[in-house]
């Protein structure tokens, strides 16, 4: 059972670095191809804002085709959507489209919605083979996008004058990883979902997330996110302002997403000592750190040291609250949570991909790590006021759920109440 578990986190794990190496390609180059096709420069992010929507639209039909399907029909889907749609942005770029291109990484979006829950595939392995392996498991899937840092800006310095338009090979080179990724995805052999017994009903949505510690995971998780995305999404076309080279650009985000997932190497064992809420409390200070240094100057040492915090920031903060939430549903709510959690992340992403290039040709820079202050400040506050609930290790395990006693009356059997 144990080399099972090895070979199928790693399987998920190499899952993970295709779609990064897919993302991080098109984060670097999204917003400058959009800059050059758009007649307005604030309207650079457009391709990155269609990316963002597509994977918040289809979140919840890719859990739906999940749950009846299973994992591996859905990320054979998600794999088809990553050609197609890579396929389709070159063309775009090619014909020197803008909304040709917005449609394509919308398709390509598609292929994200599915592989956002490569890290839930992990945790079901770890329930079925190693219980005690959950947190490891879910950040060690996450390293998989170290591979998709270091070769994503890579791919794209190589093939950006492949091709007579800039990018164009880019865009078409990635059809071949998500090819990769349809292949590797025949080989997964994921748990089933235990049986729905009569005693432990599904919950409706709203039930779960009026715990707490569910609605505190998601906020945590969507907001970490949104500013993440925002200051990375901008990088490229701040670095592009302040005339430093496209090669500075790429290694900026290449370190940055070194940070995003090389701690996945240990944010687990982490987790497993402190507990979830210490963790992303430590990611959030992280994060400010990441906006002084970022306010102290535009220097390329100050745009690299400002991602890379970022990065880690992000990981200890999402990590931690991916975490907590499977703590906060049963077996058989896990598809529909996770499918909310994912659409709640997406639709933080669109919001801050979308005012990306507004605020960064509007307002510049330092204002965007000046609204990432209070967003964070915010999070820190809900963490805090979580631990004075449930303390800072909140008791791990399946969430009570309603049955009725023999007298009638509501009662709960099982674990400590979230």
């Amino acid at each position: 059972m144990l080399s099972s578990l090895r070979f199928q986190v790693g399987l998920l794990t190499t899952l993970q670095a295709l779609l990064l190496t897919n993302n991080v390609t098109l984060i670097a180059v999204n917003a400058l191809v959009g800059q050059r096709l758009s007649p307005d420069p604030a309207l650079a992010t457009l391709p990155v804002t269609g990316y963002v929507l597509g994977a918040a639209l289809a979140s919840v039909p890719a859990a739906t085709v999940m749950r009846r399907l299973g994992r591996r029909a859905g990320y054979t889907l998600g794999s088809v959507a990553g050609i197609v749609g890579s396929l389709v942005c070159g063309w775009g770029a090619w014909a020197g489209s803008l909304w040709l291109l917005c449609a394509g990484t919308f398709v390509c979006g598609l292929y994200n919605a599915f592989g956002t829950s490569y890290r839930f595939a992990a945790a079901d392995v770890a329930d079925a083979y190693g219980p005690d392996f959950k947190a490891r498991a879910i950040s060690l899937v996450l390293t998989g996008g170290i591979a998709g840092g270091v070769v994503g800006p890579e791919l794209s310095k190589i093939t950006r004058v492949a091709l007579p338009v800039d990018f164009a090979a880019t865009y078409l080179s990635l059809s071949a990883f998500a090819v990769a990724s349809l292949l590797l995805a025949q080989w997964l052999r994921l748990p089933r979902a235990p049986a729905v017994s009569a005693a432990a009903p599904a919950r409706p949505l709203s039930a779960i997330l009026a715990q707490p510690r569910c609605w505190i995971a998601i906020a945590t998780a969507s907001l970490a996110y949104g500013v993440m995305n925002l200051l990375m999404v901008a990088t490229p076309l701040a670095m592009a302002v302040c005339s430093h080279p496209y090669a500075a650009a790429a290694l900026v985000l290449q370190w940055h997403v070194v940070g995003m997932f090389l701690p996945g190497l240990f944010t687990g064992r982490l987790i497993a000592r402190f507990g979830s809420l210490p963790v992303i409390a430590a990611g959030g200070v992280l994060m400010l750190a990441c906006a002084g240094i970022a306010l102290a100057g535009v220097d390329v040492p100050n745009f690299l040291a400002a991602l890379l915090l970022l990065g880690v920031g992000w990981n200890f903060m999402y990590t931690g609250a991916t975490t907590l939430l499977t703590t906060a549903y049963l077996p058989q709510e896990k598809n529909l949570v996770q499918g909310f959690n994912d659409a709640c992340v997406f639709a933080t992403m669109i919001t801050s991909s979308l005012s990306a290039g507004v605020l960064m040709f509007s307002n510049g820079w330092s204002l965007l790590n000046l609204l990432a202050v209070p967003i964070v400040v915010a999070v820190l506050g809900g963490c805090a006021w979580l631990a004075s609930r449930e303390g800072w290790r909140p008791p791990i395990g399946a969430p009570a759920v309603p049955v009725l006693a023999a007298s009638g009356a509501p009662t709960t059997r099982g674990v400590p109440r979230p």
